[in-house]
């Protein structure tokens, strides 16, 4: 029986990877193109990837307060399902995002404290989905990809009125946990299935969709 989890496996930068998550039964797949992540690709990389990934799978792509014509370059480039908006971008943006490219929006919002919850009930408005993320460190040099987690209790029990995917520190080993508290149908994650920033390991990737499908 499939299970009813759907995963996601965010900064892919090689075919391989993209095979090995979809695999391992991943649903969703993310292309990076914030230029200062070690999970980076180019547009024309990206084409590639996304040209070469099996139908049926979500290709995301992830930009952080794009610009316009950054995302006409993207748009135009690159085959995507969904574009998955991680930075500060308002409510505001992120319907005319919606409006403009005609593609499902995934907005992120960091979670620290029960006063971030408030943020994402304004997004829940606007966007298609939501991507529960850690707020990241006040030093951090990326919006993501951090490997840290938050307290999960802050949302358990909560939902929206669209479709919402945990992200944060997630881990073969604490997925199962962050399930059952949250009560996520949707997981994410980047850093903790790689070998080396950038490069994901099979492996890895077999073994949290081995543990996050297994519910």
């Amino acid at each position: 029986m499939p299970s009813n989890i759907n995963v996601k496996i965010c900064g892919v930068t090689r075919a391989q990877d993209i095979d090995a998550s979809v695999k391992a039964g991943a649903r969703y797949i993310g292309l990076n193109f914030f230029p200062k992540s070690p999970r980076f690709t180019t547009l024309e990389q990206a084409r590639d990837l996304a040209l070469g990934t099996a139908e049926g799978i979500c290709k995301v792509g992830l930009v952080v307060n794009p610009t316009n014509p950054e995302l006409d370059a993207l748009t135009a480039t690159v085959p995507l399902d969904m574009i998955q908006l991680h930075g500060s971008e308002t409510p505001e943006r992120v319907a005319e995002v919606k409006q403009r490219y005609g593609l499902p929006v995934m907005k992120a919002v960091g979670v620290a404290t029960a006063d971030d919850l408030l943020v994402l009930d304004n997004y829940a408005q606007v966007a298609d989905q939501l991507l529960v993320d850690t707020k990241p460190p006040k030093d951090a040099k990326l919006p993501g990809g951090n490997g840290l987690a938050f307290d999960w209790t802050l949302i358990a029990g909560r939902r929206w009125n669209v479709p919402w995917m945990l992200a944060g520190g997630l881990n073969a080993g604490t997925v199962a946990e962050a399930i059952r508290v949250t009560g996520a149908r949707q997981v994410d994650l980047s850093s903790a299935v790689e070998s080396a920033p950038g490069v994901k390991d099979a492996g890895l990737i077999q073994a949290f969709c081995d543990a996050a499908l297994a519910d």
